[in-house]
């Protein structure tokens, strides 16, 4: 780079990329800025991108002291681009039960969501990393997930009616950071990012340096896995509807026997995905399976506890039935 050359903003070329790939022609784009640093990378490359176009959507959680701080410095950095800004506070406590991580996201997406509404955006952009995506991989391994799991965060999807975006999943914090230094934009850093009684913070603090070590640049690796995951995902779901339009939805048992164990467990896990919004846990599965197949008389009975409501028998087709 030559003396007096502006440094090459690594988020721009994401942007023009994920934005090939996903066809979106915005005519007036939402970032999700919460004052970080990969959200003021990203506003500031989304408004060299569509000028006069953009507005920043700020969320106050209420969950710390340093919040007040944080839209502070959103709407000072905002009046000094002169990039129009929504706040919305929020109540981000979780109920009983609950984990705070859940409760601070559900309320957050809930916030852009209406925001977004408001202002008329087309896409809320979310300022996910390659980082982020290595560590949301990395935990559902942790937890023995499938390949949903694996998939870890789409680069694109739709919450309450509004779709989202994440350009930046194969640019690594450290590129962003970087480039806000060296073009001297001031960011605020999270307090609860160190905080290690959060398991994606340990995974951030002991799990990435080891995998840096000993596989340096491993971020776009486990990247392509993700991709991998989400393709092989998409290809079940495929089945999963060819098999369903067989059997029936609901599934006629009868048609269900037919199938192997495997497709009769895909086709299953996706009926009670996108008929109830349930997942039934590994040995759920399987002990329905098992009902399944022991199901050859008019009598026998299916029951089976799958997340807080039941599967059952409805004469010859299996039902879900919700939690009173």
């Amino acid at each position: 780079m030559t003396p007096g050359t502006a440094s090459a903003n690594p988020c721009e070329q994401a942007l023009a990329r994920w934005c090939e790939r996903c066809a979106a022609n915005l005519l007036k784009v939402a970032v999700a800025y919460s004052a970080g640093a990969d959200s003021t990378a990203l506003l500031l490359a989304a408004r060299r991108r569509w000028p006069e176009r953009v507005v920043a959507l700020h969320v106050h959680h209420g969950l710390q002291a340093a919040a007040d701080r944080f839209e502070q410095h959103a709407r000072q950095f905002c009046d000094q681009h002169s990039i129009a800004l929504s706040v919305d506070r929020v109540n981000a406590a979780h109920d009983p039960g609950q984990s705070p991580e859940d409760a601070a996201r559900m309320a957050r997406y809930g916030a852009l969501a209406r925001m977004a509404r408001e202002v008329g955006a087309d896409w809320v952009l979310l300022g996910q990393h390659a980082d982020d995506q290595a560590e949301t991989l990395l935990l559902a391994l942790s937890r023995g997930a499938g390949l949903p799991g694996l998939a870890s965060m789409p680069e694109r999807f739709e919450r309450e009616g509004v779709r989202f975006g994440r350009p930046l999943l194969e640019v690594p914090a450290s590129a962003l950071r970087t480039w806000l230094q060296s073009e001297g934009h001031a960011f605020v850093d999270d307090p609860s990012n160190i905080d290690t009684r959060f398991t994606r913070n340990r995974i951030r603090a002991l799990l990435m340096p080891a995998w840096e070590a000993c596989f340096p640049g491993f971020r776009p690796m486990l990247a392509r896995s993700a991709r991998h995951a989400a393709q092989a995902q998409r290809l079940l779901d495929e089945l999963a509807v060819l098999d369903l339009a067989h059997t029936g939805v609901p599934p006629q048992i009868s048609q269900l026997q037919v199938l192997s164990r495997d497709r009769q467990a895909n086709a299953v896990r996706h009926w009670l995905r996108t008929s109830s919004g349930v997942a039934a846990s590994t040995a759920q599965l399987d002990e329905l399976l098992d009902q399944i197949a022991a199901c050859t008389t008019r009598g026998h009975r299916i029951h089976l506890k799958v997340a807080a409501g039941h599967v059952e028998r409805n004469g010859g087709c299996l039902g879900y039935t919700p939690a009173l």
